[in-house]
């Protein structure tokens, strides 16, 4: 068993090998992750290992979060399912791997069991993917591409620019077509708050970022004039959008809540 201790930066990285398995090509190891995110590789697998993740604390609303994972373009040599109670349910084949899609599922549905498929060869097989734990609610979003469509609610709007992962100002550029989602193209005037470095500074002498937002193709977003006020959540690494209104409506709708003093948290709008 390994236990890793609680997580000062909530970010793991675990590496596990299966040459310490030689000769036991049937051994289960339990690992036990309780980080909200980071990765892991397992080098020339054989036998199964079963990965726990777990938050760091224990509270009610530990038990409404989901683990979202997203495997290598390079993994290979096991085959991943959902273990509950010794129930398998296939989660990712080893040839689905390979297409490095995001897979969510509830914390409740069980631990994954991630078991070496047998090859003559295993010192070119690597099983590798990085995981995340999430809300509920941006499991659905991950798994629903229509849901980030929908126009926000005024509430929504304000409860967003003081929670989600990035929040900035700015116009969109271009807008990139790709096989699953569109690829917005935005220039940042104004940086409130980025969970990464998402986006790009100009230099010291601009005041200015560059950077990209992933959204659904369903929602058929146009490059177009105006500025925006950009709000989402950094999955993988990767910004994907939440509520963008135009800035001249969130300005509207921001200062309506401070007269009423509605507002959840203070936003600079000079």
């Amino acid at each position: 068993n390994h236990d890793f201790p609680q997580c000062s930066l909530l970010t793991l990285s675990v590496t596990c090998s299966g040459l310490t398995h030689e000769g036991h090509t049937r051994d289960v190891e339990q690992v036990y992750l309780r980080c909200s995110q980071g990765s892991l590789e397992w080098l020339y697998p054989t036998g199964a290992i079963i990965v726990n993740l777990r938050p760091n604390t224990l509270s009610p609303a530990a038990a409404r979060l989901s683990v979202c994972i997203k495997p290598s373009k390079d993994s290979t040599g096991t085959n991943i399912y959902l273990d509950r109670n010794g129930k398998l349910r296939l989660l990712l084949r080893e040839q689905d791997q390979a297409e490095g899609k995001v897979h969510c599922f509830s914390i409740r549905e069980g631990a994954l069991f991630i078991e070496a498929v047998p090859h003559t060869d295993i010192s070119r097989r690597i099983t590798a993917f990085q995981y995340e734990l999430v809300s509920d609610r941006l499991r659905a979003e991950a798994q629903s591409p229509g849901a980030p469509c929908q126009p926000c609610s005024d509430a929504e709007m304000l409860l967003a620019v003081c929670t989600n992962d990035f929040v900035a100002r700015g116009t969109i550029k271009t807008v990139g077509l790709e096989e699953d989602h569109a690829s917005v193209s935005v220039e940042i005037s104004r940086l409130y708050r980025q969970k990464t470095h998402v986006f790009v500074s100009g230099g010291l002498r601009v005041r200015s970022w560059t950077g990209n937002i992933k959204m659904p193709l369903q929602c058929g977003v146009k490059s177009g004039e105006g500025e925006f006020l950009f709000t989402g959540t950094v999955r993988f690494g990767e910004a994907w959008m939440g509520c963008a209104p135009r800035y001249k409506d969130f300005l509207r709708l921001y200062h309506e809540a401070q007269l009423q003093g509605t507002n959840p948290c203070h936003v600079e709008t000079d």
